[in-house]
């Protein structure tokens, strides 16, 4: 696969707090064993907070990645050449395209814990897909990858 012009690659990754809850979801796991003694407390404390970093860590870090000429988040995959105009979003138009101006057959990689984000027209007529709703920390850096990554395979 040929390296796009601009390459872009982000993780999406879980806040702070995120990890802190993953260690209160342990130690109330050790206080419910506790009563049973100090192994079963610590088997709980570890497993507990454990369990709860693996599913923070699986749910808050996807990935968005300009690579050759495709575009992938998360899940989707698309070539850049089926990818129409960009628009980036400040946090404000952002919350309006999550809610009230969002459709429901467009594809979202949201998350809340991520304020800004950028939204790319579906140009072709086979795909249902509207537009790509992508959170991101850096969408000017990513709509410029999208731009170079559709010049270079025009």
């Amino acid at each position: 696969m040929q390296l796009s012009a601009t390459p872009y690659e982000e993780r999406l990754t879980a806040p702070r707090s995120w990890w802190v809850i993953s260690l209160l979801v342990g130690v109330s796991l050790a206080l419910i064993l506790l009563p049973f003694g100090t192994l079963p407390l610590l088997g709980g404390l570890v497993g507990g907070t454990a369990a709860a970093a693996v599913v923070a860590s699986a749910y808050g870090s996807p990935r968005i990645r300009v690579v050759g000429d495709s575009l992938i988040a998360g899940e989707a995959k698309l070539p850049v050449s089926a990818l129409g105009a960009t628009e980036i979003l400040d946090a404000e138009e952002a919350r309006a395209w999550r809610t009230y101006k969002a459709d429901t057959r467009a594809f979202l990689l949201l998350r809340a814990y991520i304020p800004t984000a950028l939204r790319v027209e579906v140009t072709d007529p086979q795909d249902p897909t509207p537009y790509l709703y992508l959170s991101t920390r850096e969408p000017q850096k990513l709509a410029a990858a999208i731009d170079a990554a559709r010049k270079a395979h025009a």
